[in-house]
């Protein structure tokens, strides 16, 4: 097929020069039937013609395979599938007659496509499937008669505005990733991206070139989990607008007036309810109810991982004369170990473990301790429960 110069320039020699179909031919150096073709054409429109596919063998299969592609994405690197356990699928599933090479090349260029896709919607201003934004709030309930203090960690994702939020005592490092771990869990899933200011619980520093230091538990917690994590530049929390307005709508709509709350499980369970019932209500642009756009986002986030991360922190400690525990601001009085013995502390977001310091020895007994009597204990005060090392065989 000649070029549009060239198929002009033969249209121009028939119409303007008056040359025949054979002077044109030898001129162009193409076959007189060509040089007719275009000589005498009358409608130079671009022609609508539906591309052939160029996959003859494996076009009837391509359904499956890219259904297969987009699970993988979900999943973990080593739990995907290689091109060759897609060609075996297909023999055995749907009795697939091509070769091997032929499912390879595809799934080569299928995958630098659906990478091409994901870079081409991040760099659009609309929110992508499956990213997620977090920020805490404060709150305030009552117990007993009394106003209280609570934070809530508050995780809402922008493309179906469906948001979820856990209650902690503190914003601390294990209150922070322990309130990521029951959202995910509330979600069956985990996002892609998540998007946080420059928490302390998760920034060490802000370097130069923008970079972050991240602290060593977030680091193995996004890893463990499989989330990008991205931070929002200094001072600007508006980057992440859509949960900053999560936070506020969640402390005038679930908490007003101050829920009245006897445990913390209590107020977990009402904060999970509200953020459910609250999806049925329509998005504020799409013309569906939050929840409909929730079940197909869901879709799209990465599978929870088999084994639950364990979020705690290991510290040295010591008795003091009295065998009490200083921690923080709290004592915890241990009378049936001895004074100023050396300790472990696992310290995790509701509850410290007291360790034997010596591995090889048991002079820890299981055993029930209460927190000391403060005004409310289980407002920032972790419960705590002696624990003992096994002995050597």
């Amino acid at each position: 097929m000649l070029k549009v110069p060239q198929q002009q320039y033969i249209r121009y020699l028939r119409e303007i020069d008056g040359c025949g179909i054979q002077e044109i031919a030898e001129r162009m150096g193409v076959n007189w039937r060509t040089a007719k073709k275009y000589a005498d054409r009358d409608d130079w429109n671009s022609p609508v013609e539906r591309r052939k596919g160029s996959h003859p063998v494996l076009g009837p299969f391509l359904e499956a395979v890219d259904t297969w592609l987009e699970e993988d994405e979900r999943m973990p690197r080593k739990q995907r599938h290689t091109a060759r356990h897609i060609f075996h699928r297909l023999q055995n599933e749907y009795g697939f007659k091509g070769g091997e090479r032929t499912v390879s090349e595809y799934v080569s260029k299928r995958r630098k496509q659906m990478a091409l896709e994901r870079a081409e919607r991040f760099e659009r201003l609309e929110h992508p499937v499956g990213e997620a934004q977090a920020d805490f709030g404060t709150v305030y309930i009552v117990k007993s008669g009394e106003l209280l203090e609570r934070k809530v960690l508050t995780v809402s994702l922008p493309y179906s505005n469906a948001a979820f939020a856990f209650p902690v005592p503190k914003e601390n490092t294990e209150c922070f990733l322990e309130a990521l771990k029951r959202i995910f869990e509330q979600m069956s899933g985990v996002p892609r991206k998540i998007w946080f200011d420059n928490l302390s619980a998760a920034v060490v520093s802000v370097l130069a070139d923008g970079d972050r230091t991240l602290t060593d538990a977030f680091a193995r917690f996004s890893a463990h989990y499989r989330f990008e994590p991205l931070f929002c530049n200094p001072r600007s929390g508006n980057e992440k607008g859509n949960v900053e307005n999560k936070v506020g709508y969640g402390r005038r709509n679930w908490c007003v007036p101050p829920p009245v709350i006897e445990t913390p499980e209590a107020f977990e369970a009402h904060l999970a309810e509200a953020a459910m019932a609250d999806m049925q209500r329509p998005h504020y642009t799409k013309q569906a109810r939050i929840v409909d756009l929730w079940e197909r986002e869901q879709q799209k986030l990465l599978h929870l991982p088999t084994v639950p991360f364990e979020v705690f922190r290991i510290e040295n400690a010591r008795l003091n004369k009295y065998s009490e525990l200083q921690f923080e601001s709290t004592r915890f009085p241990l009378p049936q170990c001895k004074a100023l013995l050396p300790v472990l502390l696992k310290v995790k977001w509701d509850e410290i473990e007291v360790l034997s310091a010596d591995g090889r020895t048991n002079h820890l007994q299981l055993c029930h301790v209460h927190t000391p009597k403060k005004r409310y204990p289980w407002i920032g005060v972790p419960s705590l429960r002696v624990t003992a090392n096994a002995p050597d065989p």
